[in-house]
């Protein structure tokens, strides 16, 4: 058996290939566009295509799916000397030889964004394939399949073609429930060029109702020669005994295939389509486009195969989509020294447009449902739109904050339109305590990115069963995004347990910790409510100072959790903050009354800057320990029976990572304490052979009083594996407080690990964790992609906004910089691409180097230095020409 290879990057787009990806049997690979078609592709062409849950053209599939052919788009070949081949590798014959030493076989992919290739080539047929897979970036819902057949030997070689992909046409929900009978809904008509289905009925537990949509596979030559018939059931083509790896049809070459204009009913169904013979001299090739397709519309089959059904037109739409994902990408370039990770930064930055378009499903991994996303997926998403799409985020975000509850909590199930919010799953309320901390984040981004101060005044709707919070009066009640703000972080600074720390409820950012919602704390998570609380108050200031507005108009009821402005109060007693969030709770639990009053905005400040620094204190003065061997680190939870979770026990040192991810993040630890931190972290959780940093040591022991992650085995998913998600946080942390050079280990650390494939066994880009074998799981559908860009752009490469100005502030370490010592970044800042170049010739830590000189496209350019970096005024940049060769030079001594 051939030995795995690295994938090696083939250009600067992104391009890579990869010698004997077959031999990995969970490598799946995503084709989209934005229209909403969702492909999965793998080597040997299984996987599924749809658009939602209850719309699949092809079987779905999940990860232990793959190494079967129930979901394979074939092609079929039959040779003169009675020999049966799979283009595409799934005959029953090609899966034995895998592992015989005389394996006829050499299969290589070539890849892009968002295009699959195959290369298979056979030295006992003499006989190449080449079987290119992308979706077109236009409104059409198809995935376009070329193959490419050439005769590889020294004679002529006469050929009998059949595609065959077998159509699912159905809800994702139907594939045990109803699987029989809803194929008997099935209207299965031959067609000029293919196949095409359309089930009568929609017909799952959401009701029967009637079905407009209709699944096709249709498929010319090159030069435009449509097929000579059509085998379209699946029983009929397999034959009595095969299977669609060994079927009747092919193997017998059989032809009693039916003509176009046939109708058959009530069948599983295929799209099998026979091509005329053909003899390929030496040398010569062929092509074949096969296009696989949902439309909604009812069936306009004839005009897709129109319109891709030739070779000319398939190339013409490929390259049409290099251009657009290329575009996609540049909106972020980094360049460093290495430019194997330039081209990994690629995937990188295009992995939160997948998660946009397919959600936390939809690929074979991501057994999250039924798909959309989650709450903190929809603001962390954000990130890197902000980032990369700018222009379309301010009513998106704003969209998002009518999924508030008055309570200070959320709507959690996210709707496929912006600011479509529906009741929770199933009915069951559940409420993660971390909500309420996301959208600040991602909120404050976009006002530093675009000085849009006057976003925070801008009133919005509540959520409140399924609809409209409304007041007493019945009317809509409305509220500013300030007003949203503190409802979501006042309710959690009185919402605290036995030790004080914010209640865990049903989990935090960690799903897995959900078995603690009577006595659970978040330390980690009331860390960063601290600092939001810190940093809001500063927003508000800057309100001031720049808007001149002294007061803020907000919900009566809201002055009671406000208590610094009209009463002593007394922070370390549990008794106290609870009763007030239940006066609170009691005055909304009716409706609000809609009334509102004006509150001083010097008053407003004051009270939040006293709960944030209460926070810091209290912190630091119970929750910093220390364990019997010297180390320190933040205790970040505590389970249902009110005890702390972390330090010294008797099955062994308990620390999770994510305990001390937050308070650093949050500024809760001076520069000593973070350097005790970093010991401790690489002492107890960095693990190289699972790509640096665990989420958690093994507790050796399944803690019900805490979360059902303990009952995974140690090393997986949220248990104690390489989470990229948090590892990528951490990295985020430490560059925020200024070490870079541990912030860099973190993220090279994971790089590293992906890019040794025999290990990682993913393409390139950042998975969702690493597992005990160190596997990359869950590979593009991860909120860690979006941090990791936010990462590289605001902190290693220090581009970032200050309300709205441009602030340089590089955290890059020397190993970063090229052999002239340049690194470089290209990116979006007030509507314009910046060509940002830093200069370190003497290759200088970034403790050791300053802004020594900033220029503009050559020239001199007004900045100021501020702690460090260099703050560029907006309307400079704004005054700029909108093309790409805006220079930024900096010189570092």
């Amino acid at each position: 058996m051939n030995q795995l290879n690295k994938w090696k990057f083939t250009g600067e787009n992104g391009e890579f290939e990869l010698k004997h990806p077959d031999k990995s049997n969970y490598l799946y690979f995503p084709l989209a566009n934005e229209a909403g078609m969702m492909s999965a592709i793998t080597p040997r062409m299984h996987g599924d295509i749809k658009t939602d849950q209850n719309t699949f053209a092809m079987r779905p599939v999940s990860l232990e799916d793959l190494h079967n052919t129930k979901s394979a788009r074939n092609f079929w070949v039959s040779t003169d000397q009675g020999e049966v081949w799979s283009a595409t590798g799934n005959s029953a014959v090609q899966f034995s030889q895998k592992f015989t030493e005389d394996n006829s076989e050499e299969v290589k992919l070539k890849a892009g964004p968002l295009w699959h290739k195959i290369t298979r080539e056979n030295s006992n047929l003499n006989l190449k394939s080449e079987v290119l897979n992308f979706v077109p970036t236009n409104t059409d819902i198809v995935e376009l399949m070329e193959i490419k057949l050439t005769n590889t030997g020294s004679r002529s070689t006469t050929l009998t073609p059949t595609a065959a992909v077998p159509i699912y046409g159905r809800s994702a929900d139907n594939l045990r429930d109803h699987r029989h009978v809803t194929s008997l809904l099935n209207r299965i008509e031959t067609i000029d060029h293919g196949v095409m289905v359309k089930p009568t009925l929609s017909f799952d537990e959401r009701g029967h109702t009637v079905n407009n949509v209709s699944y096709g596979v249709v498929g010319a030559t090159g030069s435009g020669e449509k097929p000579e018939g059509f085998f379209p059931i699946v029983e009929d083509f397999i034959g009595k005994g095969g299977n669609l790896e060994w079927p009747e049809t092919i193997v017998d070459n059989k032809d009693n295939y039916l003509k176009a204009g046939e109708s058959i009913d009530g069948y599983e169904a295929i799209g099998a389509l026979r091509f005329a013979d053909i003899t390929l001299e030496p040398g010569e090739e062929v092509s074949y486009i096969i296009v696989i397709a949902i439309d909604e519309s009812g069936g306009n089959f004839a005009e897709l195969a129109d319109k891709y059904c030739n070779q000319k037109s398939f190339v013409y739409y490929l390259d049409k989509n290099k251009e657009f994902w290329k575009e996609k990408l540049d909106t972020v370039q980094v360049q460093t020294g290495d430019s194997e990770f330039n081209n990994w930064m690629k995937w990188v930055t295009l992995q939160p447009i997948l998660r946009r378009i397919y959600g936390c499903s939809f690929l074979p991994s991501h057994d999250y449902g039924r798909g959309g996303r989650g709450w903190r997926d929809l603001w962390q998403d954000c990130l890197a739109l902000l980032l990369m799409e700018p222009e379309p985020v301010r009513e998106l975000l704003y969209n998002n904050f009518s999924g508030v509850r008055i309570d200070g909590s959320n709507a959690t199930i996210i709707g496929s339109e912006p600011g479509e919010f529906k009741a929770d799953r199933n009915n069951i309320r559940r409420v993660w305590m971390d909500h309420g901390a996301w959208p600040f984040l991602t909120t404050k981004l976009y006002i530093d990115q675009s000085g849009d101060l006057e976003f925070l005044l801008r009133d919005q709707t509540y959520f409140d069963a399924g609809s409209n919070l409304l007041d007493k009066e019945n009317n809509i009640y409305q509220g500013s995004i300030i007003e949203h703000f503190l409802v979501q972080h006042l309710t959690h600074f009185f919402g605290v347990g036995e030790n004080n720390n914010f209640l865990l409820k049903n989990g935090d950012w960690n799903d897995g910790l959900d078995m603690a919602p009577e006595k659970g704390e978040s330390v980690a998570f009331t860390a960063l409510y601290g600092s939001n609380l810190l940093e809001l108050a500063d927003l508000f200031k800057s309100l001031k100072e720049k808007k001149a507005i002294d007061n803020i108009e907000l919900a009566r009821e809201l002055l009671t959790l406000l208590d610094t402005i009209n009463a002593d109060v007394d922070y370390d007693s549990t008794e106290y903050k609870n009763q007030l969030l239940g006066e609170y709770h009691n005055r909304c639990q009716d409706g609000i009354s809609g009334q509102k009053i004006k509150v001083s905005i010097n008053n407003l400040i004051s009270d939040l800057e006293t709960k944030g620094h209460w926070i810091r204190e209290h912190l630091n003065q119970n929750e910093w320990l220390e364990n019997n061997a010297g180390h320190n680190w933040y205790n970040g939870y505590y389970d249902n029976d009110g005890q702390r979770l972390e330090g010294d026990h008797s099955e062994g040192t308990r620390m999770t990572l994510t305990g001390q991810v937050f308070p650093i993040m949050a500024g809760i630890p001076e520069d000593q304490q973070i350097e005790k931190i970093i010991n401790s972290v690489d002492h107890y959780l960095k693990d190289e052979s699972v790509g640096g940093y665990r989420l958690n040591t093994d507790f050796n022991e399944i803690k019900t009083n805490l979360g059902r992650l303990f009952g995974f085995a140690y090393g997986h998913k949220e248990n104690g594996a390489m989470f990229s998600h948090m590892a990528v946080m951490y990295s985020n942390a430490l560059y925020k407080q200024g070490f870079a050079s541990a912030g860099h280990e973190v993220i090279d650390s994971i790089y590293q690990h992906c890019q040794d494939f025999e290990t990682s066994r993913i393409y390139p880009g950042i998975p969702e964790y690493i597992n005990q074998r160190g596997q990359g799981m869950y590979h593009y559908l991860t909120g860690s992609a979006s941090w990791l860009l936010l990462t590289m752009v605001t902190e290693v490469f220090g581009v970032r906004g200050e309300l709205g100005d441009l602030v340089l502030d590089p955290k890059l370490v020397p190993s970063q910089f090229d052999e002239t010592g340049r690194a470089k970044i290209g990116t979006i800042f007030a509507d314009k691409f910046l060509n940002i170049c830093y200069i370190n010739k003497d290759k200088l830590t970034a403790k050791d180097y300053k802004i020594k000189e900033v220029k503009l496209n050559d020239s001199p350019i007004v900045h100021e230095i501020k702690d460090g970096y260099a703050v560029i005024s907006r309307e400079i940049i704004e005054q700029l020409d909108n093309d790409s060769n805006n220079q930024i030079q900096v010189v570092l001594n």
